[in-house]
């Protein structure tokens, strides 16, 4: 299948161009050379990698699928909805019982051994260019080792085999990356962090300059923005850049901020923000910086968990983002990531069920750029 790759003037030309992205400018979609895209890049549809009794979820199934089923009603009233599960009849039999026919007709359900349910960091990134979509599949080791991943770095070789991906496969198992440990603007800038990048349990033959050469090879970079400061309490991944820093359109980047300085993450947070404060863009001009609020302190029994409010998924005409129940907090990061995605629905999900395993709302999505996501009627 011929994937069709847009170019700036496509883009103004497409009628079904959605109006809130016809507001980035179309810099911030160029698709002339080979990227990384952004986010923000037009879509096909999303990913969610379903719960099941046999992942760490088994003690509180009812209560993270009840997660999961409001996430799915999000996406699936506004896109196509691909769910990778080893369970899919009992899947179906849950979204049919739950969700509106208008959700249901936009889901594909495929059948896939899974150990875990976070679809960013095991599904592939998406590389855009004159030549159309790539798909690459890097290695997913469990952040490090740290849990049971073969199943899930399987999952994208599954989905393409079975055809609810197309594009090109492009086989990088030889190199641990996860998605959500990595922002591209779609325009040459990639945004990570030195502490799970460069952490000895990812890439371990590999220095820096070597590892940022082959993101600029792989990803089509033409720079990389190292952070070096920030950290969530209870996060597993060694502080993947979607807990604390978001490239956006314009030459913008929201970030975690925090105001209380007994609060454990005040100064590697000041820290972060100054070295945000560094940053140029490709132009060599001073990043817009917009903040987002703290969460809450949340706690499972003695252990702080990861709440932050910059695991947000990005969508065509949406922008989906976690709440922890704290409406003063809540509201603020929606006002901030307004600031950033002005044209765009804020559609607030209640992720303190996915904290519960330390991750949030970006975690368990991946998006697809136009053209890669197998629709319902061709399922």
């Amino acid at each position: 299948m011929a994937l069709h790759t847009h170019t700036p003037a496509d883009l103004q030309r497409h009628t079904d161009y959605p109006y809130f992205l016809q507001s980035i400018s179309p810099e911030d979609i160029e698709t002339s050379q080979r990227r990384m895209v952004a986010e923000w890049f037009p879509q096909s549809g999303v990913q969610l990698t379903w719960p099941h009794a046999g992942t760490d979820w088994a003690d509180m199934l009812d209560e993270v699928n009840e997660c999961y089923l409001r996430l799915a009603h999000a996406i699936a009233t506004r896109t196509a909805l691909l769910i990778a599960t080893p369970e899919p009849e009992e899947v179906r039999r849950l979204l049919t019982e739950k969700l509106p026919q208008r959700a249901l007709t936009n889901i594909v359900v495929a059948e896939c051994p899974t150990d875990d349910t976070w679809a960013r960091d095991h599904a592939p990134l998406s590389i855009v260019g004159p030549q159309g979509t790539e798909l690459l599949d890097f290695r997913f080791n469990g952040w490090g080792g740290k849990f049971e991943a073969e199943n899930d770095n399987a999952i994208t070789r599954h989905l393409y085999e079975q055809g609810y991906l197309q594009g090109t496969y492009v086989d990088c198992l030889d190199f641990e990356l996860e998605g959500g440990s990595i922002e591209s603007d779609g325009r040459g800038t990639l945004l990570t962090t030195s502490q799970c990048l460069l952490n000895p349990n990812r890439n371990p033959q590999y220095n820096r300059e070597q590892i940022e050469e082959i993101l600029r090879e792989r990803l089509g970079a033409d720079r990389v923005l190292w952070l070096d400061h920030g950290y969530m309490a209870g996060d597993d991944t060694d502080s993947h850049v979607d807990t604390l820093a978001r490239l956006c359109p314009s030459d913008t980047i929201l970030y975690v901020s925090c105001a209380d300085a007994d609060d454990e993450h005040y100064e590697a947070l000041r820290s972060m923000e100054q070295q945000l404060q560094s940053f140029r863009t490709a132009d060599n001009q001073p990043y817009r910086l917009v903040a987002l609020p703290m969460a809450p302190a949340i706690f499972d029994g003695p252990d702080r968990l990861p709440a932050t409010y910059a695991n947000y998924l990005v969508m065509d005409t949406a922008v989906l983002y976690p709440t922890y129940g704290c409406p003063e907090t809540d509201e603020q990061a929606r006002q901030a990531i307004t600031k950033a995605f002005p044209k765009y629905e804020l559609v607030g999900i209640d992720c303190r069920a996915l904290i519960r395993q330390h991750g949030s709302l970006h975690c368990a999505t991946m998006q697809y750029p136009r053209g890669v996501v197998r629709s319902a009627e061709k399922a």
